[in-house]
């Protein structure tokens, strides 16, 4: 298997009565853990989650050729651990007991889902990726929580769409960053700057297959 990036956008539901599909396709889809997390959620939220679950599932069953009913999801996370019992974290796959050759990220913004992937990727590869929503930058503060000096003043100038468009594109590259190494929002994010980091970059809508709004980066190790 060759190593690769691949990146997949998946559209917000268009009709109510694709919503209905997505419970019964998830029982007979995704693990218990799994079922368990979403079980715990409101409708929506609940309906939204087990999309993306599916959507991954899926999307990594297609990269690998395989059946997505031979699929175990086994994350990992800092804080819990790693394994089939845990739901959340960094995402990864058993394919019938063994760990699946690929690196996954996953993101999700004003109802859209976005995939990436590295198949084969080396032992110590590490992904990560993130959309956002301009609209969600927009609250009074966001520059002294999210931004470094540096990155102020490459935003200054600004104002109104393009202010909030320039806000989301640094957030994305932020997010990205911090899931490719592991840490989240545990790493106050005014400390990190993303303009010239080597293993970032922007993904634009032709390559994503996101609208043209909404911002989106990713991150691979070096």
């Amino acid at each position: 298997m060759v190593s690769q990036l691949v990146v997949r956008a998946v559209p917000p539901f268009l009709l109510p009565r694709e919503a209905g599909t997505v419970l019964p396709d998830a029982e007979n889809m995704l693990d218990g853990p799994e079922l368990a997390r979403a079980r715990a959620m409101a409708p929506a939220a609940r309906d939204r989650f087990l999309a993306g679950r599916i959507a991954q599932r899926l999307f990594v069953a297609e990269l690998l050729a395989v059946p997505a009913t031979h699929l175990t999801a086994t994350y990992s996370c800092l804080r819990c651990g790693a394994g089939p019992n845990v739901s959340h974290g960094r995402p990864g796959y058993l394919v019938d007991g063994v760990p699946a050759p690929v690196a996954l990220s996953l993101s999700r913004a004003d109802g859209w889902t976005l995939l990436a992937a590295v198949t084969a990727p080396a032992p110590e590869l590490r992904l990560g990726v993130d959309v956002e929503d301009p609209a969600r930058t927009g609250f009074d503060g966001f520059t002294d929580v999210a931004l470094t000096a540096a990155e102020k003043r490459t935003v200054r100038h600004l104002t109104d769409s393009p202010l909030l468009a320039a806000r989301a594109r640094l957030w994305a590259r932020k997010e990205a960053w911090l899931k490719m190494n592991g840490d989240g929002l545990r790493t106050a994010p005014a400390g990190v700057d993303v303009l010239a980091r080597r293993e970032l970059r922007d993904l634009d809508p032709a390559e994503s297959g996101l609208p043209a709004y909404l911002a989106a980066a990713v991150a691979l190790s070096a």
